[in-house]
């Protein structure tokens, strides 16, 4: 198992933007974490985090994901072939223009020639009333990831940080 993260890339927003990218991701990694805290502008809707890698935005994508806020429980499953995208945080908004939400989505031997499995946990304290929301998704395709965007159903603030680091093979 590998015990050493290596930061790729990191991406501070200079102005408000609607994705997030991460391009030319070297294959030398066993797999990948994405580390994201989003906020939404002030004023506007709140953030809807989306994945693709490659620019896929075929029906390849699955995904179940488990919800709690505390009060109310729920999960979903979208089978393929109907997803066009991997939805984070499907069951609520995270990353108003207050209190930003935490994304932290690991990807499982990105660069082999399988499909690409995908572990994900988001967290939004939202000053005592918030949720967590936990997810696993499959990318059917054996093509190695070399880029991924987080797209997002309203705008991502100006200011706002992503990074991902690759995990160092032993």
């Amino acid at each position: 198992m590998a015990t050493t993260y290596e930061p790729i890339a990191t991406t501070t927003l200079g102005s408000n933007a609607a994705t997030i990218t991460f391009s030319s991701i070297s294959s030398s990694y066993t797999d990948l974490r994405l580390v994201f805290l989003p906020l939404s502008i002030a004023g506007g809707s709140t953030v809807n985090a989306r994945l693709t890698f490659n620019g896929d935005t075929n029906t390849n994508y699955s995904q179940t994901i488990i919800y709690g806020d505390g009060t109310s429980v729920a999960s979903t499953r979208f089978p393929s072939p109907s997803a066009t995208e991997i939805s984070l945080n499907y069951f609520s908004n995270m990353g108003d223009s207050n209190t930003p939400g935490l994304i932290q989505l690991d990807i499982f031997s990105y660069a082999g020639s399988t499909n690409k499995t995908l572990l994900w946990s988001l967290s939004n304290d939202k000053n005592g009333s918030g949720w967590t929301q936990n997810g696993v998704g499959l990318w059917r395709s054996t093509s190695a990831i070399t880029s991924l965007t987080l797209t997002s159903g309203g705008t991502y603030r100006a200011g706002v940080t992503a990074t991902l680091y690759g995990i160092l093979k032993n």
